[in-house]
């Protein structure tokens, strides 16, 4: 866990400030919104005439500079509830799909790491004195016998 967290804290601080003109800002929002009509595609893939108005729209609000990136996002989310975002939000019942996930790997370490450690417990016991003489006869019967055949 401390490994993914470093990780993404090195990712984070080392990550590009942002597109530096309008054509890229509204190029990299329009990747983060899906085409309401099409299956799968971004508006900025998308050529149906929904993901050329939500470009439109976009580009008039960077045009603005009155909108954070986010707040252009958030504004179409509202529009289509929500429909539209290729990245669920980090806030509300949309956070679990972020949260859920790592709670599965951690518990499943968790769990990994109970019955390993439970199987060496059980694998570390020693032989008694009766179950030496049973591996020991029944070595000595199997000698017999084989000297037999």
């Amino acid at each position: 866990m401390g490994v993914i967290v470093v990780v993404l804290l090195s990712v984070g601080a080392t990550r590009d400030s942002g597109p530096l003109t309008q054509s890229e800002r509204i190029d990299e929002i329009t990747q983060r919104i899906a085409c309401p009509t099409c299956n799968g595609e971004s508006v900025y893939v998308s050529r149906a005439a929904a993901a050329e108005a939500i470009r439109k729209q976009v580009a008039r609000d960077v045009g603005a500079g009155v909108m954070s990136d986010d707040q252009i996002v958030g504004s179409i989310a509202n529009t289509f509830q929500s429909k539209v975002l290729l990245l669920p939000r980090a806030t509300g019942i949309d956070s679990l799909v972020w949260i859920l996930p790592i709670a599965a790997l951690v518990c499943s370490l968790a769990g990994l790491g109970a019955v390993f450690r439970r199987w060496k417990k059980q694998n570390a016991n020693v032989a008694s004195p009766e179950d030496v003489a049973m591996v020991e006869k029944l070595l000595i019967e199997d000698v017999t016998d084989a000297d037999f055949n």
